[in-house]
């Protein structure tokens, strides 16, 4: 008999998170049947052999060539088997023994839902500014009800069916979750955050890997919502975000030393934001 729910695990040297990741999926009390889909890309250190020790885990082997998030994501889910379809990262960390069965629910009981996505919780060597950041993100999830969209695939749950009628795009770079997330909503269906299905996961980037995934994210932009933010925008959304660091740390003592770096760590991500924009909308003019 086919589970009921698949969880899909991308991976790509997680060794650090990974072992924990595994035992916490390994303890999910859930009423209903799952399976784990492993896909991992080519990862050197020892993550393959940590999801070689559990032999119940399938692994699917990614598509040849270049790493492309909405294609490795495709092939994952023509492997699964389950009526909705879980999309865990390796280094994603459910917190609770029944993260599964909140974080899925809502698929089952609401017929106009497309997907779900949970409440990621920084790790406890977050920097302070990156709380900050899943503060808002996340959360009682108050603060990104207003803004115009936002969906996290790193843990999040959504139909099978669904998802093959409208798989992910193969085009953009790192914002698969919100151009297919867009779409559903286009197409008058619902997204839903659940607060109570918590994962452990953030990133403490540095100034050059920040800069690396901006840039993404902005020609990404372009693909999805169209025209370039100018230099206005731009300086504004960055001298906005660093007021909110300012007053997030100011009743925070061990955070002052961040002060100073986030002036810089706005520019570096609006000022690449904007530039991956750029680039990418000058690609599209000369095609």
């Amino acid at each position: 008999m086919a589970p009921a729910i698949s969880i899909v695990m991308r991976s790509h040297n997680d060794d650090r998170h990974i072992g924990r990741t595994l035992e916490s999926l390994a303890r999910q009390r859930c009423p209903r049947s799952f399976e784990i889909v492993s896909i991992d890309d080519g990862s050197t250190d020892r993550t393959r052999g940590i999801i070689a020790s559990y032999p119940e885990i399938r692994h699917v082997e990614p598509p040849a060539g270049p790493y492309v998030p909405g294609r490795t994501l495709n092939a994952a889910v023509k492997a699964c088997r389950g009526e909705v379809v879980v999309f865990n990262n390796a280094d994603a960390i459910p917190l609770d023994d029944d993260w599964l069965e909140r974080l899925t629910s809502p698929l089952f009981a609401e017929a106009g839902l497309a997907a779900a996505y949970a409440n990621q919780l920084p790790r406890a060597d977050a920097s302070y500014l990156v709380r900050k950041d899943h503060i808002r993100a996340f959360g009682d999830g108050r603060t990104a009800a207003k803004w115009r969209f936002f969906f996290s695939l790193a843990s999040s749950a959504a139909r099978r069916a669904e998802l093959e009628a409208f798989p992910f795009s193969e085009t953009v770079c790192c914002s698969e979750d919100v151009e297919w997330a867009l779409r559903a909503v286009g197409r008058g269906r619902k997204i839903r955050y659940v607060p109570e299905a918590r994962v452990e996961h953030s990133h403490n980037y540095s100034w050059r890997e920040l800069a690396r995934r901006f840039y993404k994210e902005g020609g990404d932009s372009v693909q999805i919502c169209g025209s370039p933010p100018g230099w206005f925008l731009t300086l504004g959304r960055a001298g906005m975000e660093t007021l909110r660091d300012w007053l997030f740390l100011a009743p925070r003592p061990a955070g002052w030393r961040e002060f100073a770096a986030a002036p810089a760590r706005r520019f570096i991500q609006r000022c690449a934001y904007r530039r991956g924009a750029l680039d990418a909308a000058g690609k599209r003019v000369e095609s």
